[in-house]
């Protein structure tokens, strides 16, 4: 068990689920070994490890991806001033915008646009025409379009909680 620094009097030990890979031709690894193991420590013990696994892996999706899609879609590689923190504040907003998208395509969309990169939802959800109106003390969107963003907006509706 790992021992952090600080740990509190009522804290569970954390958890290690370990991997190890075998590859089925022996020894193509870059090191030369035939095995590679990975841990994933977590503090989720209602899962089991295969779920956990899967879990840990479906997070931020693979890194590769992330970094393309903040650097190409969303901004993050052209930096808009000669100073660092202007830079700095960019590539986080650029960054939390990403996590706001997966937060959104996670509860409020259609598990078919779980994979779609921001450009596909700009066109497909935030692009769509319409009229904000005023009526009877409520605000109501009017979508001009009737189609694949109309009901993605329905049940996007559908799923998120209604607070009052």
């Amino acid at each position: 068990m790992p021992s952090e620094k600080v740990e509190k009097k009522d804290s569970q030990p954390l958890r290690y689920v370990t991997l190890r890979i075998r590859h089925p031709q022996g020894e193509l690894f870059e090191e030369g070994s035939a095995v590679r193991q990975f841990a994933v420590l977590s503090n989720r013990w209602e899962l089991k490890a295969a779920r956990l696994i899967e879990w840990h892996r479906e997070k931020a999706g693979p890194m590769e991806f992330v970094h393309d899609v903040i650097k190409n879609d969303l901004g993050g590689g052209v930096l808009p001033s000669k100073y660092f923190g202007a830079n700095a504040a960019w590539l986080r907003l650029a960054v939390i915008a990403h996590n706001v998208l997966g937060a959104l395509k996670r509860l409020a969309l259609p598990p078919e646009l779980l994979a779609a990169r921001p450009k596909r939802l700009r066109f497909l959800l935030f692009n769509l025409p319409g009229r904000l109106v005023h009526h009877a003390r409520r605000l109501i969107l009017r979508v001009a379009a009737v189609g694949k963003g109309t009901a993605a907006y329905g049940e996007g509706l559908r799923l998120l909680p209604v607070s009052t």
